[in-house]
């Protein structure tokens, strides 16, 4: 299974960085796909879902720690590259500051 195409839609609030969907050998989907800043830097998260009592359970997520690491580094570069593609075209962000957009927090 091959990872086909990978879309970008940076955010600039605190933690949320990016929502991003990926797609699978030209014929699967996954939406809601977050890109959040974490104690450690930047972190792919799967969509999920709230649980009952508070807590949230993935919906789809990777069985392996290969293919995880290997989304991971896809959507990651993705997501560089598009950081890259809006500070070069002065894109404004949600809340209107092509500034407010960063790497790094």
């Amino acid at each position: 299974m091959k990872i086909t195409e990978v879309r970008i839609f940076p955010k600039t609030e605190e933690k949320l960085k990016a929502y991003a969907e990926i797609t699978f050998d030209n014929v699967f989907v996954v939406h809601n796909l977050r890109i959040i800043s974490g104690e450690k830097g930047l972190m792919v998260c799967m969509p999920s879902r709230k649980k009952k009592y508070g807590t949230f359970k993935d919906i789809a997520h990777p069985i392996t720690n290969e293919f995880r690491a290997e989304m991971e580094k896809i959507v990651m570069d993705a997501y560089y590259k598009k950081l890259e593609e809006v500070k070069a075209s002065g894109e404004v962000t949600d809340s209107g500051d092509v500034s407010e957009i960063s790497e790094q927090e």
